[in-house]
């Protein structure tokens, strides 16, 4: 496969897909409107989605998180799903939907509910910048899986990326001796590869079904799948070290359910994915691409101040510098293949 292809769906956004798709937007998004309209829905971009990993890490610490993270994606794929089906949208048909449940796994039940679990565990500011890294995994594919040669400054970003990591780690060395620090960095991590993959599937099959209904369709599934798994794993009692017996998966009724938790699952909803995509929808039709990707070296800056703020998680200087330089080195990958992909072929639009 090449190479350029991996990183086509972070650098490159079709703007024909968008236009086409653009009728199924709450906000009617195809109806241009104003550069300063869309920078402040970017700027909305930039906090809503760095501040989901502060209510991740807030719900998390009142309920088992596969279990928020299942309730979450299933209210808000409900909401999706309902409202292409009152707009008319068909359902998937036959192969169609091979797609959709091969991404339900990869995104959500892997990539979200992996993440969330992991910022039980670890900072949610640590959570943003791992997860800010999956741009790096896909380089580090592509070297596997292509024999074409690698841009100068995406090597050089790789390099930068994983040494910023390192330099953020060596502030958390002695967290390393907790055993729950460690499971939390590799539940982490195994988020970062499979978003890679799926980015890498979702360019392979790509298809014309809308992917904004197939984005819902995925988190219902995911969410559903999640509740029974959490449901069911708490029904089996194993033996712990101490000879006590304890539930294999973490699961509470609906009614033990606190409210903090209760209002972390509306936030991430309702302003993590509803309101916040929709906005990314409208900055990225009104904005050069480009730009309109800056929420992504914006994000971890968000979740690091307000999880300082919010939850007095300590920013070091080890954080600051390996935080800065993990991102310049993501952008330069970013970079490197956007300069490296050709444009498309007679647009029909002059970008999004």
């Amino acid at each position: 496969m090449n190479l350029f292809d991996f990183h086509k769906t972070i650098v490159q956004s079709s703007a024909d897909s968008i236009k086409k798709l653009a009728v199924f937007n709450p906000l009617t998004i195809h109806k241009k409107g104003t550069r300063a309209k869309a920078l402040f829905a970017l700027a909305l971009v930039c906090v809503l989605w760095g501040t989901t990993w502060i209510a991740s890490k807030q719900g998390v610490r009142h309920m088992p998180a596969l279990q928020l993270a299942g309730m979450r994606q299933l209210i808000a794929g409900l909401i999706y799903v309902g409202f292409f089906l009152f707009r008319g949208a068909p359902l998937p048909k036959g192969k169609e939907w091979i797609p959709v449940l091969v991404l339900s796994f990869l995104n959500f039940i892997m990539s979200n509910g992996l993440s969330t679990w992991g910022v039980k565990y670890i900072s949610a500011g640590l959570g943003a910048i791992m997860g800010a890294i999956f741009p790096l995994w896909l380089v580090v594919i592509g070297l596997f899986a292509s024999k074409e040669k690698i841009p100068q400054k995406a090597i050089l970003g790789l390099l930068l990326g994983f040494a910023g990591v390192c330099v953020i780690f060596y502030d958390h060395l002695h967290d390393f001796l907790n055993a729950d620090f460690r499971f939390g960095i590799i539940l982490s991590l195994i988020a970062t590869w499979t978003w890679a993959f799926a980015t890498i599937y979702t360019k392979k099959q790509a298809a014309s079904f809308n992917p904004y209904f197939s984005l819902g369709l995925q988190m219902v599934i995911s969410g559903l799948f999640l509740l029974v798994f959490t449901k069911t794993g708490s029904l089996i009692m194993i033996t712990d070290t101490e000879h006590s017996t304890r539930p294999l998966i973490e699961f509470v009724s609906f009614a033990q359910i606190p409210w903090q938790s209760w209002v972390a699952i509306t936030y991430l909803v309702l302003f993590g994915s509803i309101l916040a995509f929709v906005c990314y929808l409208y900055a990225l039709q009104n904005l050069p691409t480009e730009q309109a990707s800056i929420y992504a070296y914006i994000n971890p800056i968000v979740a690091v101040l307000f999880g300082w703020m919010l939850f007095d998680e300590r920013i070091t200087i080890y954080i600051t510098i390996g935080g800065m330089v993990t991102l310049l080195g993501v952008y330069l990958v970013n970079k490197a293949f956007k300069a490296a992909v050709p444009p498309p072929e007679q647009p029909e639009t002059e970008g999004v």
